[in-house]
């Protein structure tokens, strides 16, 4: 571990080297608090020892401006002081503080402990990005869940409210997937759903906006394209879906059809809303499923 050391009396420095030898720590001594910022803003040190009596950290508002960062890892800070500081007087936003003269033993204590806190710290800021994303994506697809897709579409139609572009919605809807689901079972039906998705990924523009609906459908938001270009997109799709096979253990692959129903508005208005698209949409694709399926059907809104 990297740890900043802003200590200019050697005698105190040459403690802090005693306690802290080159066994797993490495020692960056620096001489302002100007000299932190490089390794603060590019997160190559999490951990800074320093004399709170000799540097200007105080001066120069260093620990209020670093809290005050948005940094992705914790940075903790380690003050030494002669003074024996009360709860009033200790410097505040410090996550540690130390009263010199300190026994070697004592500092290494206080570095192993404050190790621990910061790993603590990172494995609570991992969890959190996780359940984030949980919260917003569906994990068997990786496509957005309704939620997620219900936050990012309506960012979609306001900017195409704004700049006066049509907007295209699809639906889509594997044609067999109860069938599959009834003939081969539930994990071969989230295979099916996995090589699904990843058809429409594909197929799709890298920007457009993807969801899982429910079940077997999927919803793909098109900024900027109505009408015959929304439906290419959706007979690349379908096609992408039907070259997809799912291979089954002494029994012949398994093969994929999809449906699609567009809803396409040429003029996005005050009063145009996400769901109502979906469900015209939802509607369009019906439509295409008893037509036969494996086909695309459009309607304007």
């Amino acid at each position: 571990m990297k740890i900043l050391v802003l200590e200019n009396n050697p005698k105190e420095l040459a403690i802090i080297q005693k306690a802290l030898p080159n066994d797993g720590y490495i020692l960056i001594p620096l001489v302002s608090s100007e000299d932190l910022w490089p390794y603060v803003r590019s997160g190559e040190s999490h951990f800074l020892i320093a004399n709170w009596d000799t540097s200007d950290l105080h001066r120069m508002q260093f620990i209020s401006r670093v809290r005050s960062m948005k940094i992705a890892d914790p940075f903790f800070i380690l003050l030494t002081t002669e003074m024996n500081l009360d709860e009033e007087l200790a410097p505040s936003g410090a996550d540690d503080i130390i009263q010199r003269p300190f026994r070697a033993q004592d500092l290494k204590n206080r570095v192993v402990m404050a190790e621990r806190i910061i790993s603590l710290s990172n494995s609570l800021l991992t969890a959190h990005d996780q359940l984030e994303s949980q919260a917003v994506f569906d994990p068997l697809t990786g496509f957005m869940n309704r939620s997620g897709f219900f936050r990012q579409s309506n960012g979609e139609l306001e900017r195409a409210r704004r700049a006066s572009l049509p907007l295209s919605l699809i639906a889509l809807d594997i044609d067999n997937f109860k069938v599959i689901n009834d003939t081969f079972g539930l994990e071969i039906g989230d295979d099916v759903l996995r090589m699904t998705s990843q058809a429409v990924r594909e197929k799709s523009r890298p920007y457009d906006c993807i969801g899982r609906w429910m079940g077997d459908e999927f919803i793909v938001m098109l900024a900027g394209v109505i009408g015959a270009d929304a439906e290419k997109i959706a007979e690349r799709v379908i096609a992408g879906v039907r070259g997809t096979h799912v291979t089954v253990e002494n029994k012949p692959p398994v093969l994929v059809k999809i449906s699609a129903g567009i809803a396409s508005a040429a003029r996005i208005s005050a009063s145009t809303e996400v769901e109502p698209l979906i469900q015209q949409a939802r509607q369009a694709m019906a439509r295409a499923k008893e037509a036969g399926g494996n086909q695309v059907f459009l309607i304007y809104v």
